[in-house]
């Protein structure tokens, strides 16, 4: 019998254009991540979190000095609340403001008096300016999906241990406090998602690759 003639097999999804690493978005688009990432630093300073939250399309940050990560609404919301009970006041002067493929990356200056607790260390009324480095990561279809922030927590401490008194014993029992919640706050396991990387493949590419052997004296003469 004759057999009925086949479908022509569908063509393959077009697939998302590599990404060239050595070249960045056209002007339209850097601008509107700057101006996005700029309003998120505003509606910090302002504490509007609505309107920081809305930066993001599901709020990420990831805080490298502590290998914690606060993920959803909800998560940030608390970060949020907890460092504003430590630094009501806190504040920022940025640096530097640099584009990258996929990221706007801003040194900046962090500031604020240390009015609250903060995590177990109790507050001390010192002020603290810290220099830091955040990388704000966008996706192919140019939606905020990571915040993550370097900088070192013992620049912090120090500065906000330098204003209690350590000759007088109420000002020794604070430092021993301190020194408790400081401890208790390094004892933390770091967020394995943080710990799951992989170099990029260029990278793998030229670590495989093998090296060309030297030519020999019979070859060079």
């Amino acid at each position: 019998m004759p057999t009925e003639p086949t479908a022509p097999p569908e063509p393959p999804a077009p697939s998302a254009p590599a990404v060239n690493r050595f070249v960045l978005p056209p002007e339209p688009v850097l601008r509107a991540r700057e101006k996005l990432v700029l309003d998120h630093f505003h509606d910090e300073v302002a504490q509007d979190w609505d309107a920081t939250l809305a930066t993001f399309p599901h709020p990420h940050y990831e805080l490298i000095a502590q290998m914690t990560v606060h993920d959803g609404d909800s998560e940030v919301r608390t970060y949020y609340d907890d460092t504003r009970v430590a630094f009501p006041d806190q504040d920022h002067e940025i640096i530097a403001f640099r584009h990258a493929v996929d990221a706007v990356i801003v040194e900046f200056w962090l500031l604020g008096t240390h009015r609250g607790p903060l995590g177990g260390i109790p507050p001390t009324g010192s002020r603290h300016r810290t220099r830091m480095t955040a990388y704000f990561i966008f996706d192919e279809h140019e939606n905020l999906v990571t915040e993550r922030i370097y900088f070192d927590r013992l620049t912090i401490l120090k500065q906000l241990v330098a204003g209690v008194d350590k000759r007088g014993p109420r000002g020794l029992l604070k430092l021993a406090r301190i020194v408790r919640g400081a401890l208790g706050m390094a004892g933390s396991a770091p967020d394995p998602r943080l710990l799951r990387t992989t170099p990029p493949g260029f990278v793998s590419a030229a670590t495989a690759r093998t090296p060309t052997p030297s030519p020999t004296p019979e070859e060079l003469s």
